[in-house]
């Protein structure tokens, strides 16, 4: 394969949805749309859904279709780390936090990434799930050579619920 180390890919590109095999399909969209709060806009008998946030015609599709009843995903095998969910603002990571808090639903992880501020869990099926928030290009750390200077520190969750009041 024939490499074009000019290229790059243009800047206004985004990636636009996730489609992941689940083993159940009824546990899935009461993660994604009953904890997580995404809209469902279609379902496909009880083999698939599509979610959305805002309107939008899917984010997260989820399918049995080769899955049903499946194993959990593997943490030791190649496939998809996790799915990253992006948030409007820190005060609206924040109430996902509150909500995960009170369903008393496990996390698997919480950091301070120096761009970002992440929340990670599994859904049921075992994919990881990394729920964040940008903080303004402006504030991103940076080396002093003016190159990003990303890191992984402990998040502060008392901080991240002090938004709420």
């Amino acid at each position: 394969m024939a490499i074009d180390d000019n290229y790059r890919i243009p800047g206004g590109t985004k990636i636009g949805h996730v489609h992941l095999k689940v083993s159940d399909l009824e546990i899935a969209v009461m993660f994604y749309h009953g904890l997580l709060g995404f809209e469902v806009t279609q379902r496909i008998g009880d083999s698939a859904a599509f979610l959305s946030a805002g309107g939008y015609h899917h984010h997260i599709g989820l399918n049995t279709w080769h899955s049903k009843g499946a194993p959990d995903a593997s943490k030791r095998g190649v496939g998809l780390y996790h799915t990253a969910i992006v948030y409007e603002n820190r005060k609206e990571l924040a109430r996902i936090l509150q909500r995960l808090i009170k369903a008393e639903y496990p996390l698997t992880g919480a950091a301070d990434h120096g761009v970002s501020e992440a929340l990670y869990l599994n859904d049921p099926d075992g994919n990881g799930v990394e729920l964040y928030y940008d903080r303004p290009k402006e504030d991103w750390p940076l080396h002093r050579d003016g190159s990003l200077n990303m890191y992984t520190k402990a998040l502060h969750i008392d901080d991240l619920l002090s938004e709420l009041e």
